[in-house]
């Protein structure tokens, strides 16, 4: 079954905007190769490099441009294609199941602080407060409700819209354990997660959160709507900004 162009392209945007807004783009590179499910053998092969070039990138020795950052991802598309494009399909369309689980997604333009997000949810840091400094692209506000009755493994991708680098927002929880214990075995990461809803956090939750070194909030907010509205009065707030 062949691949339409269009599911590429996009997809090949979405992992390339991600590569060159990351503070760690090297990261990023291993982080999208991995989830490919190639190897840095396979990658150097298809770039025709060294493996070493690709140990240099992903390790911050050097600082990829936006040639290499086409040719890579181009590259690792076109391994996947080539043996099947089944990681390729999983990501380049949002499953309806998905789009039942997802309340809304947001991308910022110009980069907010964690420490904004918190304060846009009246959010109580539980693990990782040093992190709230890191910058975040984007939200996704999830009823984690449906994301448990529905969601596979690989329709985890889709929660991150453009980039990895935004905050996972969790609606409707009842301790934090499966929100964490989610992001603590799927190879992209958000950069903050907020919980809604529990009255007592699973202690494990937070463990996992300083495990993986990533800002656990939990939002005071009782009602989904309260949380949703407060969060896009935030984003307008933003792109009023960014439009001055």
């Amino acid at each position: 079954m062949s691949i339409p162009s269009s599911m590429k392209e996009n997809l090949s945007k979405r992992i390339a905007g991600e590569i060159a807004l990351s503070k760690s783009p090297g990261t990023t590179l291993r982080k999208w190769r991995e989830a490919f499910n190639i190897t840095q053998s396979q990658t150097a092969k298809k770039l025709r490099v060294s493996s070493s070039v690709i140990s240099d990138y992903e390790s911050g020795r050097r600082t990829p441009g936006t040639r290499f950052i086409k040719k890579f991802v181009d590259g690792v598309i076109s391994i996947d294609e080539e043996s099947g494009g089944r990681v390729l399909r999983e990501l380049s369309h949002l499953s309806s199941s998905t789009a039942d689980a997802i309340i809304d997604m947001r991308e910022f333009q110009i980069p907010i602080r964690a420490s904004q997000i918190c304060k846009a949810v009246n959010g109580v840091p539980l693990a990782c407060r040093e992190q709230l400094d890191r910058e975040i692209y984007g939200y996704t506000i999830i009823d984690s409700i449906k994301a448990i009755q529905t969601l596979s493994g690989t329709d985890f991708y889709q929660l991150f819209g453009s980039t990895t680098e935004r905050a996972a927002i969790f609606t409707n929880v009842t301790s934090g354990r499966s929100p964490m214990v989610a992001v603590r075995v799927h190879p992209l990461k958000p950069r903050m997660v907020v919980i809604q809803g529990p009255k007592e956090v699973d202690p494990l939750a937070i463990r996992l959160a300083e495990v993986e070194r990533i800002p656990l909030i939990l939002s005071k907010m009782s009602a989904v709507d309260e949380l949703v509205n407060a969060l896009r009065a935030f984003y307008q707030s933003n792109v009023m900004k960014e439009d001055l």
